[in-house]
């Protein structure tokens, strides 16, 4: 997915990922009483942070990352009709892996 933004310096792009609607003893949740998910997909990224010295810190998230952040985390933009979320990258809380990375990395 191609974006007409690029974040500058640590800051990142991220889409929400929605979780599939659930039905809890058939009640159905209108979308204004849901949370909004605390996942999303990174879509881009900056370049990194710049330090004293003059030289970049490349971040650890790529785009292509499904990560975690905080509930208030980040500021939500429209881009080309689509919402997306940006923020720094200290602000992410973890990169989530999936089962079959994690098994290979032990050994």
């Amino acid at each position: 997915m191609a974006t007409s933004i690029r974040p500058l310096y640590d800051r990142v792009i991220l889409k929400r990922i929605t979780e599939t609607e659930q039905v809890r003893g058939g009640i159905i949740i209108p979308d204004t009483a849901k949370e909004k998910p605390q996942e999303g997909e990174v879509i881009a990224v900056g370049a990194g942070k710049v330090r004293e010295d003059g030289t970049r810190t490349p971040l650890d998230v790529k785009a292509g990352d499904r990560v975690l952040f905080g509930k208030y985390s980040g500021s939500e933009i429209k881009v080309d009709g689509e919402e997306y979320l940006i923020m720094r990258e200290d602000e992410i809380l973890g990169i989530l892996e999936s089962a079959g990375k994690s098994k290979t990395a032990g050994k």
